[in-house]
């Protein structure tokens, strides 16, 4: 499995990065565990959750992370394993918080739940807005040099506080952001194309999107208002119903069938193929979604392939 190194630190991440937000929601701990044993029982190594996945299932999360601690537990491999987890979410007990409390308090929450003395990747999930950013990078700074968290990471911030970030950090001599997590796909390209593309240059971040799959629209699943109802996440489809959205699967149809694999995995070989993208975050609750996940490392999209999909997704 080839690997690769995330940008300014030592980890080394097969490319693509298992989102375990369906641990304790969609799958239960038995399932859960399966489908890690299997993910890593190809060679892929890098995993992640967040403090509060699944809290909208029972209002404040820690299911996730449980599922995992227990699963590493038991099989012994977590030094075989990159863990990238998260701080700041809202749950039904709080609003957004990146303060330095708020930091400390969940960083020892969730290396408990995950049964692990560090982090590898601990993420800015969300940005409450109001917590100057030297405040957050001073709780990181404390507790990266307690040994409980190796790097930082970035997701839902603005592009102002994220350069704000990067200027507190280097004049206080603060940690540094090492990647960002942004929401990417076929079906949502401006926001970061416009917004975020140039900072990940500047700064030299490696970048992993969340929702690769647009909620599971570029899987072909859902081509109609009656498919949505196939799935627990189905209405998270329904806005991609539109034009654009059938333009994107008739081109995903058409590469499919040329390289005798599935649109899921032609979405995901096209960020594979997109200079900045390093491993896309994506999620399986089943063996042959996961199928679909370890071919896409494999596929080498043609460039008139590149280009079809391109000027579908516009």
């Amino acid at each position: 499995m080839e690997k690769r190194t995330i940008k300014n630190t030592d980890l080394q991440i097969a490319p693509i990065n298992f989102g375990g937000n369906v641990f304790g929601w969609t799958l239960d701990e038995k399932q859960s565990f399966d489908i890690l044993d299997k993910f890593t029982g190809e060679g892929f190594n890098f995993i992640d959750t967040a403090d509060t996945y699944s809290w909208w299932v029972n209002g404040k999360g820690g299911q996730s992370e449980e599922i995992i601690g227990k699963w590493m537990k038991s099989r012994g491999k977590r030094n075989d394993l990159v863990i990238a987890t998260k701080v700041g979410s809202e749950t039904k007990e709080h609003g957004f918080d990146i303060s330095k409390k708020h930091i400390l308090k969940s960083v020892d929450e969730s290396l408990q739940r995950l049964q692990t003395d560090h982090i590898d990747l601990y993420y800015t999930h969300f940005d409450d807005k109001i917590t100057p950013v030297e405040e957050t990078l001073q709780a990181y700074d404390e507790i990266i040099k307690a040994g409980k968290v190796r790097y930082i990471a970035a997701s839902n911030i603005s592009p102002e506080r994220l350069r704000a970030s990067f200027e507190a950090s280097e004049k206080n001599n603060l940690p540094k952001y090492v990647a960002l997590q942004p929401h990417y796909n076929l079906m949502e390209r401006e926001g970061f194309e416009k917004n975020y593309a140039p900072l990940a240059e500047e700064f030299g971040l490696s970048v992993f999107p969340y929702w690769s799959l647009a909620s599971g629209f570029l899987t072909g699943k859902y081509r109609s208002e009656d498919d949505l109802s196939k799935s627990k996440r189905g209405e998270g489809a329904r806005k991609y119903l539109n034009n654009k959205g059938m333009e994107v699967l008739k081109a995903l149809d058409e590469i499919s069938a040329k390289h005798n694999t599935k649109p899921a995995t032609v979405a995901l070989s096209w960020l594979l193929a997109q200079p900045l993208i390093t491993a896309p975050i994506v999620s399986a609750t089943s063996e042959s979604q996961l199928e679909t996940l370890f071919a896409a490392p494999k596929l080498q999209l043609e460039n008139d392939d590149l280009e079809l999909l391109n000027k579908a997704s516009q």
